[in-house]
């Protein structure tokens, strides 16, 4: 039975759980939500409750108009916080215009399309040198060995962070973006932590870092994001946020996307079939992993105002979250939706966001990254197993996956 069939109704639906999210994405509930209530009222046990907004152009709707729904009253995420809290995490995506477009005009010129493009070699290169290394173990932990390699190492030189240093910010970033499962957090700790962060103390770790890294470029400057960061009048606090936002989103969701990219090839062997046979499809297939595999599931918002979506009332100051993950499978938009496609076009996946000030600052280098590990790896190996069960994250924020054990045939 596909995940568009699972019976549901809307009294099964509770998109507070995170343990609803460990065994697979509960695209069931979105099906029923987008067909029967679009724009839905979430009960929380510990919070006032949020709107869940699931239809692909309501969804665009609320991105694109950033005077209404707000990302700097509330933050991006669902919880409540005070308002000394907001003020002393708040990053770019926390921000709204004019404040936002400013910080974001520091680093546009150096994630253009051509400017990304230059950088093709570079993680051509990195690729090669993980998989040269990874490949010839036969048996391999794909997510630590590849997925989670080949991006940090390609950013790492982008960002100014030494390669020795790579596993340690991927090891901060787990514990940062993973505090909701227990292998990486404490949930009782988050009211402590609720000024940092993902009210994670691994951010106290990131702050440490960045700071000490920005300090060695003043004296050393280099052509990468530390040493611009570090010589723009920011307040420490922009500076701190703003490396963390960098160093994870660079590294985390590119990562998630190549390791269900995979397991979307091994599920549906005739999709793999169909790009080993034509190499065009490597153009479409980045496209259709992250619509498939949204890594982010959601953002919040927060009504500026008084204002109505989907025939429903929303008031000032409710939690508004749009999920992106329901946006990628809406019927409307995408034909046969619950479908792996790597040739689906045109595909207007919002995987990136759909529009508006927000759009990913990173979305050339993740389709760069994703398509150019495919085309080294596909060729190199005849066969992919799984070895083992894939441990997915325990989050209703990250589509992540933790460890997929594999088996590689070569070519």
């Amino acid at each position: 039975m596909s995940d568009a069939t699972v019976p549901a109704t809307l009294d099964d639906i509770d998109l507070t759980d995170h343990d609803a999210f460990v065994e697979r994405v509960p695209h069931e509930w979105f099906t029923l939500l987008r067909h029967e209530d679009p724009v839905h009222w979430q009960e929380e046990r510990d919070g006032p409750g949020f709107w869940c907004v699931t239809r692909y152009q309501d969804v665009r709707a609320v991105h694109r108009n950033p005077a209404v729904f707000s990302s700097e009253l509330g933050g991006t995420s669902l919880e409540d916080l005070r308002p000394e809290d907001i003020e002393a995490r708040k990053s770019m995506i926390d921000m709204d215009p004019p404040r936002h477009d400013e910080l974001r005009a520091l680093l546009n010129r150096r994630f253009t399309r051509p400017a990304i493009g230059a950088w093709e070699e570079h993680v051509r290169t990195v690729t090669r040198e993980v998989l040269d290394a990874a490949l010839p173990a036969g048996e391999l932990d794909f997510v630590a060995a590849i997925s989670a390699e080949i991006p940090m190492t390609v950013f790492a030189r982008i960002l100014g962070v030494p390669d020795e240093d790579r596993r340690h910010i991927i090891e901060l970033g787990d514990k940062l973006l993973g505090k909701s499962d227990p292998e990486f957090g404490d949930p009782a700790q988050d009211d402590a932590h609720r000024h940092l962060p993902f009210s994670s103390p691994a951010a106290l770790e990131f702050f440490e870092y960045g700071r000490a890294l920005a300090a060695a470029r003043r004296k050393a400057p280099a052509d990468d994001i530390v040493t611009q960061l570090a010589l723009e009048p920011l307040t420490q606090q922009e500076f701190d946020v703003y490396f963390i936002l960098l160093a994870t989103a660079g590294n985390e969701t590119t990562r998630h996307t190549i390791s269900h990219g995979l397991l979307a090839l091994m599920e549906h062997p005739e999709q793999l079939a169909r790009v080993r046979d034509d190499r065009a499809l490597y153009d479409t297939l980045a496209d259709e992993m992250l619509r498939w595999a949204t890594p982010v599931h959601h953002f919040r918002r927060t009504a500026a105002e008084d204002t109505e979506l989907g025939g429903r009332r929303i008031r000032r100051l409710d939690k508004v979250a749009t999920w992106l993950v329901s946006a990628n499978r809406d019927e409307t938009v995408f034909e046969d939706p619950h479908r792996f496609d790597v040739g689906r076009s045109p595909n207007r996946q919002v995987a990136f966001g759909p529009g508006g000030v927000h759009i990913c600052l990173g979305a050339h280098l993740a389709r760069l990254e994703v398509r150019v590990v495919f085309e080294e790896l596909l060729p190199r190996v005849r066969s992919f197993e799984l070895t083992g069960p894939v441990e997915r994250l325990r989050s209703n924020f990250f589509n992540g996956i933790k460890r997929m054990p594999i088996r590689v045939e070569p070519s």
